[in-house]
């Protein structure tokens, strides 16, 4: 039977909840909610409408302040930071033939139906995938030297956020990685067994809600 994923709004609800009694000083890097008006307003740039599950998630919040490590391996961005990822991968794509798959690659460097939602630490945008097909809402990652990659994909957005909220108040990792607490007040995510961070010592972050 397959699972049932909850909607973006239940997983941040969840997540948030444990953020705010665990790490207050991550929660407090999460936006307010976006408003609509700033949502349509992406649209208009993009061209497409914001994939549903994203434009949820931001209504929950427009993503963070600065970068953080809340979710394993990506930062959200606020709808600013989105147009401005897509805007700057468009110009450089435009200016290098990065629209056009390579000979040696599946996939372009960049694709105007690819939308940003969040980037990883050296800068890589974590996509949503909105090109027709049986793969549409999946999510990769772009934006470096290679063409988009898909490999070990996300199925959709609500998926993921699903299964931090499950790794946070059930237990398990997410896809390999668990999460830790850092001395500072922080948090991380690394493999089973990681005792430290930079020298400094990391505790395995407690399972649920006190």
């Amino acid at each position: 039977m397959a699972q049932l994923i909850m909607p973006p709004s239940e997983s941040w609800r969840l997540i948030d909840a444990w953020l705010a009694t665990h790490v207050a000083s991550e929660f407090a890097l999460l936006n307010p909610p976006a408003t609509l008006d700033e949502i349509r307003h992406a649209e208009q740039i993009l061209g497409a409408q914001v994939p549903g599950d994203l434009a949820q998630s931001l209504r929950c919040h427009n993503g963070v302040s600065t970068w953080t490590t809340i979710l394993p391996e990506q930062s959200p961005l606020a709808v600013n930071g989105i147009v401005e990822h897509w805007e700057t991968c468009m110009d450089v794509a435009a200016e290098n033939d990065g629209l056009t798959p390579r000979p040696w690659e599946d996939e372009p460097w960049w694709h105007p139906l690819w939308v940003p939602w969040a980037e990883s630490a050296d800068g890589a945008a974590q996509i949503i995938d909105q090109r027709p097909g049986p793969d549409t809402g999946r999510l990769g990652w772009a934006g470096h030297s290679g063409g988009g990659d898909f490999t070990d994909s996300w199925a959709d957005l609500a998926s993921l956020l699903h299964t931090v909220a499950q790794a946070l108040h059930q237990g398990g990792d997410v896809r390999g990685l668990h999460p830790y607490l850092t001395t500072q007040g922080g948090m991380w995510w690394d493999e089973e067994g990681c005792r430290e961070l930079n020298g400094h010592p990391l505790r395995a972050a407690p399972v649920g809600l006190p």
